[in-house]
């Protein structure tokens, strides 16, 4: 009988940054993988700028960046004519400190997440399989199958499912996961070559029966083909190699191949589960949705689950909220996941559709697209909705009020540091991953009061002009969540007003006294 607080079950991206989260907090973790290896071969390879935000607040931001491949240009072509060539590259200045989606193929990105899990002592157990669960006396009892074949038992406070599309967590909670496949076979496939379309940018051609993508890599000439995989090749019922692929688009944008490193097929999926949360059960990532490429949301989305809730399990564990707390994270991660699949499965179907109006509309799409992107206000929505940086919880019971454009819900709006003075940014502060209060201009004594009485760090910023274009309210009360969504926003700055979100939340959620750190620093202990 092995315990744990957190059963973290599946090693990718999603469930290597839940760990990461919960360790940084002092959170015991243990985390499995059924598979022997990390995984060499895999289709994500866009990090988004709010994932960037988040692996700030972990430390780990820089590196990750200096790893990968800032996405500089899209270059789209029709019938191996270039038709619009769209710049991405500093897309999101002003809005965040990564103002671009960054290239990083998902195993060297999950080596990086394992590598800063294991400095903090947390190993991934392969190949440990989950047998079975169930909840009983207040906790979950796993059955776990290690490498030597015995069955183990682990008790655990909760249980997250971050085991993929095929989630056995899922299977084990019998929830439906609705949704459809697309009819195409897709491959995706890692190769070394030559040729305009490795030119450090996304190059994209569509046809009217076909289409290819070519993402960039770091690295000379490195790059990650996904496309369709030719229906003559199906019929034949072998196994299917990169030499199945269609070759009549390689020459379209003359690309030379040198290398395949790996080739994978795979049927696209557009599912989301009925529920995210059952008991002391919980699905994040491809086990709780799975949609299509489009925009590089997959991964992204798995990750802004696990901070959703590693903030929150961190809290409910150390006494500082009661489990009621975690009800906000169906709603809040369940509501995007379902708007996002309806979005991508719209953009998608348009490109892998069949029949004649579908093939004009990819012909002209692209010239279309090529247009809008010349105006400024269609590249900031674009990178807003893409980078998930618009995302928002307000209508989550965690959220309230309103100050200036910021509501409570939203995330936290960036502000650029000022170098002439030395200021760091203000996301700076949420580096510590905990409550904190915000006020752009001056605060009040009796704010300041309630703050160090709740244990709130207060981050005071001179008030300047480029403030106010961000949508923040001069002396406003910003009282921002661990994960940098602003739970309350109250535009007169009132420590009242404070005080009764407090109260109220404590009433529903039987929140701790927390006291302040003596050492000044603003953090709860």
């Amino acid at each position: 009988m092995a315990e744990a607080p957190v059963l973290i079950v599946g090693a990718g991206p999603t469930g290597l940054v839940l760990a990461l989260w919960l360790a940084k907090a002092g959170i015991p973790v243990r985390i499995i993988d059924r598979s022997a290896k990390p995984g060499t071969a895999s289709r994500a390879v866009g990090v988004q700028a709010r994932t960037l935000e988040f692996y700030r607040q972990l430390g780990i931001a820089r590196e990750v960046v200096d790893a990968g491949l800032p996405f500089a240009a899209a270059n789209l072509w029709v019938r191996g004519r270039k038709a619009a060539r769209v710049p991405f590259g500093d897309m999101g200045r002003g809005i965040s400190p990564y103002p671009y989606m960054l290239m990083y193929p998902q195993d060297e990105h999950e080596r990086l997440l394992s590598g800063h899990l294991n400095r903090l002592g947390v190993k991934v157990e392969r190949p440990t399989e989950l047998v079975g669960f169930e909840e009983a006396g207040g906790c979950i009892r796993a059955r776990l199958k290690p490498t030597d074949g015995t069955e183990e038992v682990c008790e655990a406070a909760y249980l997250a499912g971050c085991d993929g599309a095929h989630s056995t967590v899922r299977h084990g909670l019998g929830l439906n996961f609705a949704g459809g496949t697309y009819s195409h076979l897709f491959y995706v496939a890692d190769i070394a070559g030559s040729g305009p379309a490795l030119n450090g940018e996304f190059n994209g051609m569509l046809d009217t029966a076909d289409f290819l993508a070519v993402f960039p890599l770091k690295g000379r000439g490195r790059g990650r083909l996904i496309g369709t995989v030719r229906d003559s090749a199906l019929a034949h019922g072998e196994a299917l190699t990169f030499e199945d692929v269609s070759a009549r688009m390689f020459g379209y944008l003359d690309l030379c191949i040198d290398r395949v490193n790996w080739f994978s097929t795979y049927h696209v999926h557009h599912r989301v589960a009925e529920r995210f949360r059952v008991g002391r059960v919980f699905l994040l990532g491809d086990a709780a949705h799975v949609h299509s490429p489009v925009g590089g949301q997959g991964m992204n989305t798995g990750i802004g689950d696990a901070v959703n809730l590693a903030w929150k399990l961190a809290d409910v564990l150390r006494g500082r909220a009661a489990p009621t707390l975690l009800d906000s994270y169906e709603p809040e991660r369940i509501a995007f996941a379902r708007r996002l699949v309806a979005t991508t499965d719209t953009v998608f179907a348009v490109i892998s559709r069949p029949g004649p109006i579908a093939a004009r509309v990819r012909l002209i799409a692209p010239r279309l697209l090529g247009a809008l992107f010349r105006l400024r206000s269609v590249r900031r929505f674009m990178f807003r909705t893409i980078s998930q940086t618009a995302l928002n919880y307000r209508r989550s019971s965690l959220s309230q009020g309103r100050a200036g454009r910021v509501r409570g819900g939203d995330r936290l709006p960036w502000l650029a540091p000022e170098m002439r003075e030395g200021r760091a940014d203000n996301f700076a502060s949420l580096e510590t991953r905990a409550w904190q209060v915000h006020v752009y201009g001056e605060a009040s004594p009796d704010l300041a009061a309630v703050c160090q009485a709740n244990g709130f760090a207060l981050h005071t910023f001179a008030w300047r002009p480029a403030m106010r274009r961000t949508g923040l309210r001069r002396n406003a009360l910003y009282l921002v969540r661990p994960d940098g969504y602003v739970a309350l926003a109250d535009s007169k700055g009132r420590a009242a007003e404070l005080e009764r979100y407090w109260s109220a939340l404590a009433a529903c959620h039987s929140v701790a006294a927390r006291q302040p750190d003596v050492s000044g620093t603003g953090k709860l202990r």
